[in-house]
């Protein structure tokens, strides 16, 4: 089994775009071109003498980190980064050597080529490669097992002939950060399961959540808006709110949008929720309209539900159920 490695396309998965054009990268670009640093030594006398001030724990990851980007991640090797609009994995290989190159993907100029093989949907696998890589590192190694199990979706193998023997990887550290991306990441698949009219029954149980008053449409041939809020109820009171709900039905487009926005009148506030992500030209669309309109994607969906959390009613509760979760604070 060849070597896998997980490679973050930035915050949020920012740079995913530039990534599938063939490439993965890492940020500290203020570093410069680390091609001489050979050996992790080199990696930290270069971080001690940018960053005197540098906490012991992020000194550590940094080094780690840059290391393996440099040194340790080899030609053949497997790479995922992942998609978090579309909640997609991108799997390939390390097809080059380090480069150092600062106008080829975004603020990023440490960048390694790949050439991608497809893409894994999060949903298809198994929940212990979905909490394998959950970590917010920019790169860590992957488990065997994990690296299975994305290629066996890729290559259409069922379930039970995937390998099942774990081996354990390097012990990177669990930190706050980790622990809450990975809850994001198992929210995110509790609302992935949901089917369209929970999904609905969620949107509204979020505006309630929000202070408003809110109820799903009734069905009839022509729905027009899933769910309508107002200050009132009765849509007397602006902002009147009229959302679409999407579920699962894949990146919304920008025709989408253009027919959802034709729909609204002065005094309405859109919100479309799609858990398919959107298109740029959808977001191009939501921006230069007339009338205020918000594109929520799941992971924008899933953030919105644990800051709101606490006012959900039981309805909206018994759709997602959460605990609360305690972090030592730091001294």
């Amino acid at each position: 089994m060849k070597n896998g490695w997980m490679v973050r396309a930035g915050e949020g998965g920012r740079l995913i775009e530039e990534f599938e054009k063939g490439f993965v990268a890492i940020g500290w670009s203020n570093l410069g071109d680390l091609s001489r640093l050979s050996t992790k030594e080199n990696v930290a006398a270069l971080i001690e003498k940018k960053y005197p001030e540098i906490k012991p724990s992020k000194k550590s990851k940094s080094i780690g980190v840059i290391n393996k980007f440099l040194n340790v991640v080899g030609i053949g090797d497997i790479v995922v980064s992942y998609d978090t609009s579309t909640r997609e994995y991108l799997v390939g290989e390390i097809v080059g050597n380090y480069e150092y190159s600062p106008d080829t993907v975004g603020d990023y100029h440490q960048i390694r080529r790949a050439k991608w093989y497809g893409r894994v949907s999060r949903d298809e696998l198994r929940t212990s490669s979905k909490n394998s890589l959950g970590s917010l590192l920019t790169l860590f190694a992957l488990k065997p097992s994990v690296v299975d199990d994305l290629l066996r979706v890729l290559e259409g193998r069922p379930a039970e002939t995937a390998q099942a023997t774990e081996v354990a990887e390097e012990e990177e550290g669990i930190s706050k950060e980790d622990v809450v991306n990975q809850s994001k990441e198992l929210i995110k698949d509790l609302i992935t399961a949901l089917d369209a009219e929970e999904m609905e029954e969620l949107v509204a149980a979020l505006l309630r959540a929000m202070g408003f008053r809110a109820r799903v449409s009734p069905k009839g041939p022509d729905r027009g808006v899933d769910v309508i809020a107002s200050p009132d109820g009765l849509g007397l009171q602006e902002p009147r709110i009229k959302a679409e709900v999407k579920h699962r039905s894949g990146s919304m487009g920008s025709q989408a949008i253009r027919s959802f926005i034709g729909a609204l009148r002065p005094g309405d506030r859109g919100i479309y929720v799609s858990t398919g992500g959107f298109s740029k030209e959808s977001r191009y669309e939501a921006e230069r309209a007339n009338i205020p309109v918000s594109l929520v994607d799941i992971d924008e969906l899933a953030s919105l539900v644990v800051d709101f959390y606490e006012e959900f009613d039981l309805d909206g509760k018994a759709l997602i159920p959460l605990v609360r979760i305690y972090w030592p604070a730091e001294l």
